[in-house]
């Protein structure tokens, strides 16, 4: 297959957007971008520089100079910081908790959201997309977009799993209700927007999700 064949999903926090798009990615051949993982390096970024959350300036002019990569295989995601492997020091409580103080930076989220337009553009726009505002912001010309949700108390129990009890349940509940609360300051990802495919996963497991998003793409049997 040669045709672009481009998936944009976006869902708060425990939505399991991840896995399921890592599973679409493999089930269609295609590549994957967790843009979040981005995110979470600028905030090991910012975490490294000793910088107070107040002094924005420097935190973008720190981010927007560093090298920060993703891998887009769905098989192995990877993220790295000028050459250094962070795949899974992003996903360290510490930076759970400050992600949103970079996420919340406007001139980081748009230096953010064009390195993701040239990541897609480099894999000739044969990739699946997950995020917070992909559907609308960074691929609202996307072959397919779906926003996926799921009830807050799935999404923190998944949330959990995740972290493998690494932190306790109250913190977890603060991590994903307290980002959705501050992410939603400066994107839009709890309605879908006109054009945008609903999928509540709240009691659906995940073979369940991917076979359901993987069915709406334009033009394939199910």
């Amino acid at each position: 297959m040669t045709d672009s064949l481009l998936i944009a999903i976006d869902g708060p926090s425990g939505s399991g957007k991840s896995s399921t798009s890592r599973g679409v990615a493999q089930r269609l051949g295609l590549a994957y971008l967790d843009t979040g993982s981005l995110y979470r390096a600028a905030a090991i970024v910012f975490l490294e520089s000793g910088l107070d959350a107040a002094q924005t300036e420097l935190i973008t002019e720190l981010v927007t100079t560093a090298k920060i990569e993703p891998g887009t295989d769905p098989l192995h995601p990877s993220t790295t910081v000028n050459g250094r492997d962070v795949t899974e020091a992003i996903r360290e409580p510490r930076v759970s908790e400050k992600v949103s103080v970079v996420a919340t930076i406007l001139p980081v989220r748009q230096w953010l959201n064009e390195r993701f337009r040239s990541i897609i553009d480099a894999q000739d726009r044969r990739i699946v997309v997950e995020g917070r505002d992909i559907t609308t912001v960074v691929a609202p010309d996307a072959d397919l977009r779906v926003l996926l949700v799921a009830d807050p108390a799935a999404r923190i129990a998944r949330r959990q799993a995740e972290l493998g009890g690494q932190v306790d349940a109250s913190a977890v509940t603060d991590q994903v209700v307290r980002r959705d609360r501050d992410d939603a300051t400066v994107s839009q990802f709890e309605q879908p927007a006109e054009g945008v495919e609903l999928v509540d996963s709240t009691h659906m497991g995940l073979d369940e999700v991917i076979e359901t998003i993987c069915a709406m793409v334009p033009g394939r049997e199910s």
